[in-house]
């Protein structure tokens, strides 16, 4: 009741904000659910101890989840951060981190050179993770050692994405989304291609033979980096480039230089 607007802030940044975040560290939320803490979020904030309270808000939500530094009030929006807690479960799967869930996707839905795609495999919470798998790609680059958590078309490596760069005998691949590890133990190398190939596939696939042999490949588990420029996951830097606040794009364009 006595409590300011600064003080009702902080009560539900504190209180209201925080009783989630087990949950948002754990699984998707639906978005009903995330409306519902949003309701009471927005009542404690506009309206205080008065639940018969009518009068609308004096700023969108939208503004007040935005940065202090950009005119909004720093309220986290619980949708990005639900996302960016998640985005932790992909970061220990490509870097194979030892713990029991990691080894047994692996082992059960990626083996064989076998990667996630737009075929999304596993139990409901797997799942959810791998919804996030463009997000996670867009913040990430993989630093190549065995190659086995790369794919060899869509994934970045040797300094570019070779679907995009070899797009004519990207068409007569036979094996899409094989791993870059599956690639190099295709012999001859023409065997990943559907034959015969057009003159403009032969000379991208010669190109792509010798951008292949050049490449530096190790017994390692490959590493991945990340937009602000370390292997470490951080759910704080995420949220940021989420919500498209981090200054990333020049810390990116040095990461993918230095790591290619």
């Amino acid at each position: 009741m006595f409590l300011s607007e600064a003080g009702r802030l902080q009560m539900t940044n504190a209180v209201f904000t925080s009783l989630p975040m087990f949950h948002l560290g754990t699984y998707l939320l639906p978005k009903t659910v995330i409306d519902q803490i949003d309701k009471y979020r927005k009542h404690c904030f506009w309206r205080g101890p008065n639940i018969n309270a009518k009068g609308p808000p004096k700023a969108a939500w939208k503004m007040v989840c935005l940065p202090k530094e950009e005119g909004g009030l720093g309220v986290l929006n619980l949708k990005t951060q639900n996302e960016a807690m998640l985005l932790k479960n992909l970061h220990k799967f490509f870097n194979k981190v030892d713990t029991p869930w990691v080894q047994l996707i692996w082992d059960k839905h990626n083996g064989n050179g076998r990667l996630p795609s737009q075929i999304k495999k596993g139990s409901f919470w797997w799942r959810d993770n791998l919804k996030l798998l463009d997000a996670f790609k867009g913040m990430a680059v993989v630093n190549i050692q065995d190659g086995s958590t790369c794919l060899f078309w869509f994934d970045l490596w040797g300094g570019q994405v070779q679907n995009h760069t070899y797009p004519e005998l990207f068409s007569f691949a036979k094996n899409k989304l094989l791993s870059v590890q599956k690639a190099l133990e295709v012999e001859p190398f023409h065997r990943m291609f559907h034959l015969p190939l057009s003159e403009e596939a032969f000379q991208q696939m010669e190109l792509l033979h010798q951008l292949l042999q050049e490449q530096h490949f190790s017994d390692s588990t490959d590493l991945w980096h990340y937009i602000w420029g370390s292997p470490l996951f951080s759910s704080k830097k995420a949220y940021l480039h989420l919500t498209g606040h981090a200054q990333e794009h020049a810390v990116f364009s040095w990461l993918w230089k230095s790591s290619c």
